[in-house]
């Protein structure tokens, strides 16, 4: 007998406000909770430290998690000069305490270098995974592991507001996928011979979606207790605040087939249709977004994911 799936089918994208002091997977868990979601991921931790866009996708959304993972992300980040700590961040503890000299001039010239493409090493407090464990997990064993060097785009970093009386300074970052705005803000105080500290982190877009569309948890739980109060389905309030899938893609070449194409993709058959062009192509059927193809070799249309409720 056939399992069936605890929840109820949901497909889209909310655009959660993760708040601070808990885990982006805890804020996942609750945020599919209140939706009773068959399935959900998110696209991109934040540490418990951090607050701001978490992009939560259920159902067929899913599929898509990596184009939110790639894309860029902008932040904003306080930080504490004069002391530098284990995790970069105000979680962990104070290794050095250094006096803070620096001049106006001189920090905006330093800021100024981390312009650009550059190689990064990510920090040991990092959720990525060395021999199938989380970095974090041997940092706070204290086992230092060996980390691969990645490229990294700082595409602007400005500096919003120099607090010389508390030795604190306030920048914006928008950066490239896998950037650790922590590890800037700790090679910055290296280089300011002073040390730093992360102390605040928001992130305030991802990709394209802007700030404004982000909701909290508490949002998504009053949604749900007028639908109870009503006594209606909490579908019909929570569902309103869900962003199309396909947002997701906005940055792809569409290529728009008809409806008996459509579905002739969703089972992955070759759709032989007008110019296919080169990489991954979000894909059109009567109107409908269907998933996302690519090229074959003949120059044809192929099915890359497709979602199931077209099949």
């Amino acid at each position: 007998m056939a399992r069936r799936s605890k929840g109820r089918p949901v497909d889209g994208i909310v655009l959660l406000h993760k708040p601070e002091g808990i885990s982006s997977n805890k804020a996942l868990q609750q945020a599919k909770g209140i939706y009773f979601a068959q399935k959900a991921g998110h696209t991109g931790a934040l540490d418990p430290l951090a607050t701001g866009m978490l992009p939560i996708c259920f159902g067929e959304a899913t599929k898509f998690t990596q184009f939110l993972l790639d894309t860029d992300k902008t932040y904003v980040v306080r930080a504490k000069l004069g002391e530098r700590t284990t995790t970069s961040d105000s979680d962990g503890e104070v290794v050095e305490t250094r006096p803070v000299d620096i001049t106006l001039d001189g920090l905006q010239k330093e800021i100024t270098g981390f312009l650009g493409e550059t190689d990064q090493y990510p920090s040991m407090y990092s959720a990525l995974k060395y021999q199938g464990q989380p970095l974090y997990k041997y940092a706070r064993e204290g086992i230092e592991v060996p980390r691969k060097c990645r490229k990294i785009n700082v595409y602007s970093l400005t500096l919003d507001e120099y607090d010389a009386e508390n030795e604190e300074i306030q920048m914006t970052a928008h950066v490239s996928k896998g950037t650790y705005i922590r590890t800037i803000v700790d090679d910055l105080g290296e280089k300011l011979g002073c040390g730093a500290h992360v102390i605040m982190l928001h992130r305030s877009k991802v990709g394209h979606y802007p700030s404004e569309q982000m909701v909290t948890i508490e949002q998504l739980e009053e949604k749900l207790q007028q639908a109870k109060a009503e006594g209606v389905e909490p579908s019909t309030y929570l569902d309103e605040l869900l962003l199309p899938m396909d947002t997701a893609l906005v940055d792809l070449p569409v290529v728009e087939i008809t409806a008996e194409q459509g579905v002739a993709f969703s089972h992955g058959q070759v759709v032989v249709c007008g110019t296919v062009p080169e990489g991954i192509i979000k894909v059109v059927a009567d109107g409908q977004f269907i998933g996302i193809g690519e090229r074959n070799p003949d120059g044809h249309l192929k099915a890359k994911r497709a979602l199931a409720t077209n099949q």
